[in-house]
């Protein structure tokens, strides 16, 4: 257990806290956190969580924009949305074909721990990211199923205090999705 990864799970649980209250100030909290994360990837060899962790922090910085942008008050009034059925079914499929071929990837040309499941990782965070930074309710349930994954990958990793985070996230992204659904429901944004 590593300072960067102390400090990158602290800074994990304060961001997503953030998000779920629909605050713009988990975006910033969230650039800090994937800077650490990634280190601490890079130095487990999980380079596919590395490379993430650079797509989080494009991600973060475009949904704080996105948030942000006119102000306070509108990022408080962008409303939670749903996709399509179709809509879902296409992402779970592209996202799993573009897992395995990552996954195969990294496997012949790296050393990399786990490629197949760091890959599925990579490839559903990043969906589930671009999710969070439009609003979409669908992102808390791509989060449960990531964070189930990585819950398993980095025990395996010896990354204990990320996968504890990473269980926690889980029961985060439950209630994430509870308080967004409510706000959708309601049709305002909390």
């Amino acid at each position: 257990m590593s300072l960067p990864e102390i400090f990158g799970t602290i800074l994990g649980v304060i961001g997503v806290g953030l998000i779920i209250r629909q605050s713009i100030w988990g975006w910033p909290v969230g650039l800090v956190q994937v800077s650490l994360s990634a280190w601490v990837f890079f130095r487990a060899q999980l380079y596919s969580d590395v490379i993430l962790q650079g797509f989080f922090f494009v991600v973060q910085a475009y949904g704080w924009w996105h948030w942000w942008r006119g102000g306070v008050a509108a990022a408080a009034g962008l409303p939670v949305t749903r996709l399509s059925g179709r809509a879902i079914g296409g992402w779970v499929i592209t996202g799993l074909a573009v897992s395995v071929v990552w996954g195969e990837f990294m496997r012949r040309q790296t050393d990399a721990a786990l490629p197949h499941w760091d890959a599925f990782i990579l490839v559903f965070s990043i969906l589930a990211q671009w999710l969070q930074a439009r609003k979409r309710l669908e992102n808390w349930v791509t989060w449960m199923v990531v964070n189930v994954v990585a819950v398993g990958v980095y025990w395996a990793k010896d990354l204990w205090l990320f996968s504890g985070l990473y269980l926690l996230f889980l029961g985060m992204a439950v209630a994430g999705h509870v308080a967004w659904r409510k706000s959708l429901v309601e049709g305002r944004s909390a």
